[in-house]
C-alpha cells in the first residue's frame, strides 16, 4: 500500500470512529512531517549539519553569481576598449598619421 492510500486509510479509520477534526489534524500533520523527513533523507540532508550545508550551499551559489557578473562585465569592458582601439586606429589610417 503506497502512502498516499495509508494515509487516505487512516483519515476513513479515524471518521468511522468519531474523530474530530482535531484528530484528523494531527494525522495528516504526522503525515506531512514524515513525507518532509523522508525527502529530506532521499537528498542527504536529514542530519543536524544540513542547515549549514545549506547555507554554504547558497553562499557558494551567490558566489558564482558574483563571478558571472563580473566576468560578463569585464568581458564587455574589454569588446568596449577593443571597438574604441579599432575606432581610433581606423580614424589614424584615414587621416594619415604617422608615428
Amino acid at each position: 500500500m503506497d502512502d498516499g492510500a495509508v494515509l487516505a486509510e487512516l483519515v476513513r479509520q479515524a471518521e468511522g470512529d468519531g474523530a474530530g477534526r482535531g484528530t484528523l489534524r494531527a494525522i495528516v500533520e504526522e503525515a506531512s512531517e514524515r513525507g518532509a523527513a523522508r525527502a529530506l533523507a532521499s537528498i542527504g540532508l536529514q542530519d543536524a549539519a544540513a542547515g549549514g550545508d545549506m547555507g554554504e550551499l547558497r553562499e557558494l551559489l551567490a558566489a558564482w553569481r558574483d563571478v558571472k557578473r563580473s566576468a560578463r562585465r569585464a568581458a564587455v569592458e574589454w569588446m568596449v576598449r577593443l571597438l574604441l582601439a579599432a575606432l581610433l586606429l581606423g580614424l589614424a589610417v584615414k587621416l594619415g598619421v604617422r608615428a
